[in-house]
């Protein structure tokens, strides 16, 4: 056998380890992930929101950014909370975090890319999920 396929296999065993060693975390995850989308309803989402633009943007921030799941959802779950009348800043911020924080992730995201680099990573994200998502509120009332 020749130095490459023995180094391959010993590459591809480091994996499969790697991510036997990961599986506790992987498992809990997705256990954390369903267990949300079962109890919270959208309609307990919409009650959080106070009409105030900034509150309501701190607020889809961070509801966002506890909320996880499937990127679609969040679409869906963003038209349902305009159709109850939340305000287009918090339905950004709240889409915008669902897809770039996650709160449920970061023990996985530790483990697998570093404390630090997670903490200021997620620190970034929450500060431009903000900005972002007033921005594009802006960015839709000069269109209209």
């Amino acid at each position: 056998m020749n130095e490459s396929k023995r180094s391959y296999k010993k590459s591809l065993k480091q994996a499969a380890l790697s991510l036997l060693a990961m599986m506790p975390t992987v498992v809990g995850v997705v256990g954390l992930v369903g267990i949300f989308e079962v109890f919270i309803t959208k309609e307990m989402l919409a009650s959080l929101f106070t009409g105030d633009a900034v509150k309501d943007t701190v607020i889809g921030t961070l509801t966002g950014g506890v909320a996880v799941g499937n990127t679609l959802v969040s679409y869906i779950l963003g038209g349902e909370l305009l159709h109850q009348g939340v305000s287009l800043y918090a339905v950004a911020a709240f889409i915008l975090a669902w897809v770039t924080l996650g709160v449920v992730q970061l023990p996985l995201e530790a483990q697998m890319l570093g404390l630090r680099f997670t903490i200021v990573r997620n620190l970034l994200a929450l500060i431009f999920t903000m900005l972002t998502a007033i921005a594009t509120v802006w960015t839709l009332e000069l269109w209209r």
